[in-house]
């Protein structure tokens, strides 16, 4: 089979779909769509990046050493959710230790709903696709035993209803296996930021050059 065979049995397999397999074409759209911007917005570096994670880690370091004035800098500089909720921290210094935290904490929000942009999207798709599917099926296995005479009504039919169905749970699983990876990533750099912040807030509370500023 040559390609241009190839391409109309494909293009025949979509089209016995009919008005459903718009509806899951639309769906893998927006799946495909939500994948590709989340595998981009949750790169390490947009949100974590190792060096700079280090560098916080060192945070009380670089208070005892005075050193403090360059880490500030790069966190003016970088645009990612480390340097923006460390950058809140430092705002806050001089606060009491709960008034910091709480600010850092209404920030941390703001970047875990950032963080989780699109995938109520692809949670839609995951529940529509299968039930778009069966309405397909349901629907093709009407029309095909609405006329046993009529063989060509019954084949297509048939082929509606495999088709949609197919195509549904194609959409589905590749969804449901990004939102894991998705998720469990999420919760992984919270977590990461969570311990890090903790520092940051626990030296900027503590450390007698914010208390004297």
């Amino acid at each position: 089979m040559n390609f241009s065979e190839a391409f109309e049995t494909t293009l025949n397999f979509f089209r016995q779909g009919g008005f459903f397999m718009l509806l899951l074409g639309l769906c893998s759209i927006v799946a495909l769509t939500v994948i590709f911007m989340k595998s981009i917005g949750l790169m390490r570096s947009k949100i974590l990046p190792d060096r700079l994670g280090s560098e916080v880690e060192r945070f009380e370091d670089h208070l005892e050493a005075g050193t403090i004035g360059n880490l500030q800098t790069e966190f003016a500089l970088e645009e990612n959710s480390l340097s923006r909720l460390c950058s809140v921290a430092l705002r806050n210094a001089g606060r009491t230790q709960g008034e910091v935290q709480e600010a850092v904490q209404s920030s941390a929000r703001e970047e875990i709903v950032r963080m989780n942009a699109g995938m109520s999207a692809l949670e839609v798709v995951i529940t529509i696709s299968p039930l778009l599917g069966l309405l397909g099926t349901a629907s093709g296995l009407v029309t095909a035993f609405s006329d046993f005479d009529d063989k060509e009504n019954i084949r297509t039919g048939i082929a509606t209803a495999l088709s949609t169905t197919i195509v549904g749970i194609a959409i589905t699983v590749p969804a449901v296996i990004a939102q894991s990876i998705f998720s469990r990533k999420i919760e992984l750099l919270s977590a990461r930021l969570e311990v890090l912040l903790g520092r940051v807030v626990s030296a900027c509370h503590q450390h007698v050059f914010f208390r004297d500023k």
